[in-house]
């Protein structure tokens, strides 16, 4: 019987399986399997020694996502996908993480918290509203009770680089800025250890370290507003150095280090548009062009008198037409007209990017008129172009700061770089899901489109910023090819399709009271 006759027959026993081939199938599929074995693919660990992997970073290796740490969350955190697929080439079955015991968590996001004697929960997408909205069944954050000395996730939400190095970080709470609860909780001990002391204190064998994203993301998350949530390059250069060198100087590990990505593109600074104010009555805008016929006079006035340019006063002009409009924001980089009695105000552009956060008063009247129409949107909502640059020189230098980290440490560290490449030719999910490697925002995977946000076809969390467990999976994907191609490791990858995306409120959040 050649190979062909018995491929038919195999065809066969498959298609009328249980109607004439019983008792033959196992036979001619192991025949079949002797003379055409399937390729194998060998699982190795290359050179690297995953028996003890241990992760160190903020809130996106901790496993906090939908604006709040909680138990699914932390159980598809980027180490804890990272530590499943090590497994299977020489790593330790499980990955012990300070496990917060919560269905919900506590909400970070939503200020205040708890709010009408009610503690806010994880935000889950409402479908109905098509908002994130806040869970009721939040509960604040408790002591970690489990053995502290088996840890191997030490990601810490909300923290900057500096708090790796400190014991400030796990306290006490009154009148110290460094302090982190979610720190304080797991720490060995609160208010001498420090993470990065109780990170090297699990000797590990290899480890992953993702931290510096919010030492300019915070920044951003401001609005660029607060100069004090910039962290200063030169002493974050400092700062990332003492913890390279002290995890080179005091384990034997190797590890892969995570640089910062471009998280403009996130959805938190995308998903409110430039033009969001809908008018749909000529009478309305007439209403609203007359309550800004002084201020348009001032600048036309401004103009003739040489205070301004022509371009700015045109720039500046307030006009709402029939359609959706513009809204008015402030800019503090136009020309100071306060002495003439003019704001330093200005309809929203293009270039402009807006944080999540605005997206819940545009539009209403908190007292002083409607938000972006007749009552600017105030500085902390806006990231005008400028800061926009200010932003991503800083993220360039921390990126240089870490980069060179590695190369100084090139035996032993790898780069993950989330802005190039993964391999040779593939770029990095960061590039393809927000269209930076080829102009199309989005990935596809087995043939499914997954999309940069919230959405139920999305890989960001619905905080806006953190990836669901769907963008984890990528993420970890990632880290694995590069891992490979440093230690020459063959790891299984994880399959993401098989993850979560985004959780659908169900009676239990706040847009859905009564």
């Amino acid at each position: 019987m050649n190979n062909s006759t018995k491929l038919t027959v195999f065809l066969l026993c498959v298609a009328i399986i249980g109607y004439g081939c019983d008792g033959q199938e196992g036979s001619l599929i192991n025949e079949r399997l002797e003379d055409n074995p399937l390729p194998i693919t060998e699982m190795s660990p290359g050179t690297a020694d995953f028996s003890n992997y241990v992760s160190l970073g903020n809130s996106l290796t901790a496993g906090y996502m939908d604006g709040a740490l909680y138990t699914s969350g932390q159980a598809l955190s980027i180490p804890a996908l990272l530590a499943n697929q090590l497994n299977e080439v020489g790593g330790t079955e499980g990955f012990n993480q300070p496990d917060i015991n919560s269905v919900d968590g506590f909400n970070t996001g939503v200020t205040p918290n708890p709010a009408n004697n009610i503690t806010l929960g994880r935000f889950k997408l409402d479908t109905g509203a098509r908002i994130p909205s806040p869970t009721i069944n939040g509960e604040l954050p408790s002591l970690f009770t489990g053995d502290k000395t088996t840890l191997q996730n030490f990601g810490v939400p909300g923290i900057i680089t500096g708090q790796m190095l400190t014991g400030a970080t796990g306290g006490p709470a009154q009148g110290n800025p460094a302090f982190n609860a979610l720190y304080a909780r797991f720490a060995s001990n609160p208010g001498t250890s420090t993470i990065l002391g109780d990170a090297i204190a699990a000797q590990p064998s290899f480890f992953s370290l993702w931290i510096g994203n919010n030492d300019v993301l915070g920044y951003a998350v401001s609005g660029a507003s607060d100069e004090n949530l910039l962290t200063d390059p030169a002493i974050f250069d400092q700062q990332y150095e003492a913890i390279i060198a002290q995890l080179i100087g005091n384990t034997t590990a190797d590890g892969i280090v995570v640089n910062i990505p471009p998280f403009l593109g996130l959805a938190y600074f995308r998903a409110v548009p430039f033009q969001a104010i809908p008018v749909t009555r000529q009478t309305q805008a007439d209403s609203i062009n007359g309550g800004y016929a002084a201020y348009n006079a001032g600048l036309q006035a401004a103009f003739t008198n040489g205070a301004i340019t022509e371009a700015e006063a045109t720039r500046r002009t307030i006009t709402f037409s029939l359609g959706v409009n513009a809204f008015v924001i402030e800019d503090e980089s136009l020309t100071d007209l306060s002495g003439l009695g003019l704001p330093s105000i200005r309809q929203s552009e293009q270039t402009d990017l807006f944080v999540l956060a605005l997206g819940s008063i545009l539009g209403t009247d908190l007292g002083a008129g409607v938000v972006g129409v007749q009552a600017a949107v105030a500085d902390q909502f806006v990231l005008l172009p400028s800061e926009q640059q200010q932003i991503e020189v800083a993220r360039a230098a921390f990126n240089a700061t870490i980069a060179q980290a590695v190369t100084d440490n090139s035996e032993r560290l790898v780069l993950y770089d989330t802005n190039g490449f993964v391999a040779e030719g593939v770029s990095s999910a960061f590039l393809d899901i927000f269209g930076l490697s080829d102009g199309v925002p989005g990935v596809v995977v087995n043939r499914v489109e997954l999309t940069p946000d919230f959405t139920p076809t999305g890989v960001i969390s619905t905080d806006g910023i953190h990836p669901n467990p769907r963008g984890n999976g990528l993420i970890v994907n990632d880290m694995i090819q590069v891992i490979e191609g440093k230690f020459g490791a063959t790891i299984p990858k994880v399959d993401v399709l098989d993850l979560p995306s985004v959780t659908v409120c169900a009676g239990d959040c706040v847009s859905q009271q009564q």
